[in-house]
């Protein structure tokens, strides 16, 4: 028996010997003929290609579906990423929904407690600011509509949230704006909720002072301040910010308006303040003394 086992192995390490040098030969003569340049040697690659290819066709068809069948898997990997994100996303957009309808309640309901009604007649025009002053000592800015606008010196300014200023000098096709922190703006206000008027006046600081204020130990920081229509200068509750108090114990306004991206600003058409200038129809006229005297005989000779 180990005889028989002793000539099997000193026959197949011979067999194995042989069988390992034919094919490092057929594996280096394949290497050979793949890369001689050579004419008849690329005709004879291309004939061999068109034989043995075609034929194993079988053998590729599950590499291919192995390679289809990873890349759907990518894909389905994908897909399911996008469809997380979408739920996230409809999840956040249906937070934002619910959101946006409790503010347009709150706000229903707000207009509804004031009695806001709207005045249809203040109508605006928007212009673009083309220049700033520049100056430390002047807070103004140009504006590219002017008279041929209908744009009239003293017209109340607006960004998208407040009063920026007002319209202090109309050229043909331009407009200055002195701003509410320029030295020479001073415009009436109203502090709310106590109601008490002031007038804010600019001094080159971001915030505006305020100043003859009747109770100042009233006022609260936060505080919105509106625009009053004493004088005829502005219409009545234009927003122009709130109020804020600095470490000297003064009063000052934090201007709603975003002085620091004026690109674009909204001149308010103010109407005319009707003036009164016949007063006859206001004070009964005088009496003559002798229609005095007959008045008080009648009411005597009644009693």
């Amino acid at each position: 028996m180990s005889d028989d086992s002793k000539y099997d192995q000193d026959f197949i390490r011979p067999v194995r010997r042989v069988l390992i040098g034919v094919l490092a030969v057929a594996l280096m003569a394949v290497f050979l003929v793949w890369r001689i340049d050579s004419p008849r040697v690329e005709q004879f690659r291309m004939a061999v290609i068109d034989r043995v290819v075609p034929s194993f066709d079988w053998a590729m068809r599950p590499v291919a579906r192995a390679a289809a069948m990873a890349e759907n898997f990518r894909s389905y990997a994908r897909i399911i990423e996008q469809n997380q994100e979408l739920r996230r996303e409809l999840q956040q957009m249906r937070s934002w929904r619910e959101a946006a309808l409790q503010l347009e309640q709150r706000n229903a309901q707000l207009l509804d407690l004031n009695q806001v009604r709207l005045d249809p007649q203040l109508t605006h025009v928007t212009g673009v600011v083309m220049a700033d002053s520049g100056s430390p000592f002047r807070k103004s800015v140009l504006l590219n509509v002017g008279a041929r606008d209908g744009v009239q010196d003293g017209w109340a300014v607006m960004d998208g949230l407040g009063l920026a200023g007002r319209i202090a000098g109309v050229g043909q096709r331009t407009a200055r704006v002195v701003l509410l922190t320029d030295t020479a703006s001073a415009v009436p206000v109203i502090v709310q909720p106590s109601g008490q008027r002031a007038m804010l006046i600019g001094d080159n600081s971001p915030y505006p002072v305020l100043e003859f204020v009747e109770s100042p130990d009233d006022l609260r920081p936060g505080d919105r301040v509106v625009s009053s229509d004493d004088g005829g200068v502005f219409p009545a509750g234009l927003l122009v910010g709130e109020v804020v108090i600095t470490r000297d114990r003064r009063l000052r306004v934090r201007i709603a308006a975003d002085f620091g991206r004026l690109d674009f600003l909204r001149v308010l058409r103010s109407r005319p303040i009707e003036r009164i200038t016949d007063t006859g129809a206001l004070i009964a006229p005088e009496l003559r003394p002798e229609a005095l005297e007959s008045g008080l005989a009648g009411d005597a000779g009644d009693g």
